[in-house]
């Protein structure tokens, strides 16, 4: 199978992993790390459930990987993440030297792979990502429209409901 439909294969695989985090009630984000094909972790977003702001689904996978392979030098491996890596998770993926990361929608609001910043490309740093952007984008990107837009007809249908309580 060549790159491109392996990295397809696995981006649905993230999908996968946030549609598990959808159907907790968190922001439908989902992410995997390959090592010589094999998955060797997988994690969805679990902020609202364990009520910890380091709970991304990055960066839960990139733990689940430096157990599985006991270093937390991530090396030959590639991240697999639906929506761009803020800036922690960009963080998290430089310091555990994943040369690879694949993700799907961009984050203009909080994307610090291309949309605000290019940490993962940025020469000061002591590693440098190849980044490929954009795989299966559509997907990835109408999941989270479809989460926020659940999110805002619930918050008006509330609203109107305590108005006319009131009236």
């Amino acid at each position: 199978m060549d790159t491109f439909n392996k990295d397809r294969l696995y981006m649905q695989m993230a999908i996968d992993e946030a549609m598990k985090a959808q159907a907790l009630g968190e922001v439908p984000i989902g992410a995997i790390i390959v090592h010589n094909e094999k998955v060797i972790a997988r994690a969805h977003n679990l902020r609202e459930t364990t009520q910890n702001a380091v709970t991304h689904a990055e960066l839960s996978a990139i733990q689940d990987a430096c157990r599985e392979m006991g270093s937390w030098r991530l090396e030959d491996t590639t991240l697999y993440v639906t929506l761009e890596p803020c800036p922690m998770c960009a963080g998290a993926i430089l310091q555990s030297r994943i040369p690879r990361v694949v993700y799907g929608a961009l984050d203009p609001k909080g994307g610090c792979v291309d949309s605000l910043y290019r940490l993962l490309n940025d020469p000061r740093f002591n590693h440098e990502c190849d980044v490929i952007e954009g795989v299966l984008a559509d997907e990835c990107g109408e999941m989270l429209t479809a989460f926020f837009r659940a999110i805002r007809e619930r918050k008006k249908k509330a609203k109107k409901e305590i108005v006319q309580d009131v009236e």
